[in-house]
């Protein structure tokens, strides 16, 4: 499978500035005859607790429209993180669209990261999130899920062979972010698929670094820390099975030890 990973640069509050830069890169990744583009976290908004609540759409209106819009002119999965307004609340989600339009899998971020007050403007989701693409076993992480190791493990043993973590990881944290990525690809033997803001929102800057980790924990593509970016890298199952196969973790661990 052939995939785009768009490292985009988004503008607060103008949804739809950040829906054309969203279009850009979905045509670019066409034309670069990928299966599939993912967006960083929220990519609609910015990463702003107060653009996000006052701009927030409810689905299937606003962006997630035109992300099927765009996913069935180009025949292209989609994989994006938007905001979602349902009744009074407003959630950290991402949305999965297949080459035929229909949204395929939903997400809402279950670890809400409180330094930054998402706690007290979003509501938490409840559940975990895998999905079929292509023929692959997708689990969906966003952001701050990344550090908490028994979420990509647990999406893991439910069949998980490709994590993907949208994201609007702050400049600060850098080699946290480079670190836990590749964490996740070598202790789950899978692929991880980072994509990640560039720029800055008020006063967060983020470390861009999107990047493509395969299952032994090699870079299979990278971006630098700044400025809008598309990776394409190709996946596939057979490498998973390949690692798998060559150091047998999940045929050796020890659950009459430990549990999630």
């Amino acid at each position: 499978m052939r995939v785009a990973v768009a490292q985009i640069v988004c503008e607060v509050g103008n949804v739809a500035a950040n829906c054309a830069t969203i279009q850009t890169m979905a045509l670019r990744a066409s034309e670069g005859r990928c299966d599939l583009i993912v967006f960083p976290e929220i990519s609609d908004t910015g990463y702003d607790m107060h653009a996000i609540v006052e701009k927030a759409s409810t689905w299937p209106s606003g962006p997630l429209q035109l992300l099927q819009e765009l996913a069935s002119g180009l025949g292209i999965w989609i994989v994006c993180g938007l905001s979602e307004r349902e009744g009074d609340g407003v959630y950290n989600a991402v949305a999965i669209v297949d080459r035929k339009g229909q949204l395929a899998a939903h997400y809402r971020k279950a670890h809400l990261f409180t330094p930054a007050g998402e706690d007290r403007f979003l509501k938490r989701g409840s559940s975990l999130t895998l999905t079929s693409i292509e023929g692959m076993q997708w689990g969906i992480m966003i952001c701050y899920d990344l550090r908490f190791p028994e979420m990509a493990r647990s999406l893991t043993l439910k069949g998980a062979e490709v994590i993907v973590v949208p994201s609007a990881w702050p400049l600060p944290r850098i080699n946290h972010w480079c670190t836990l990525l590749a964490s996740r690809a070598i202790e789950n033997q899978s692929y991880v698929i980072g994509a990640n803001r560039a720029g800055s929102d008020g006063g967060t800057e983020f470390c861009g670094s999107s990047r493509v980790i395969d299952p032994y924990g090699v870079v299979a593509a990278s971006a630098p820390e700044a400025g809008e970016h598309l990776l394409i890298a190709e996946i596939s199952k057979t490498r998973v099975t390949e690692v798998r196969n060559s150091i047998p973790v999940f045929r050796d661990r020890r659950s009459d030890l430990y549990t999630l």
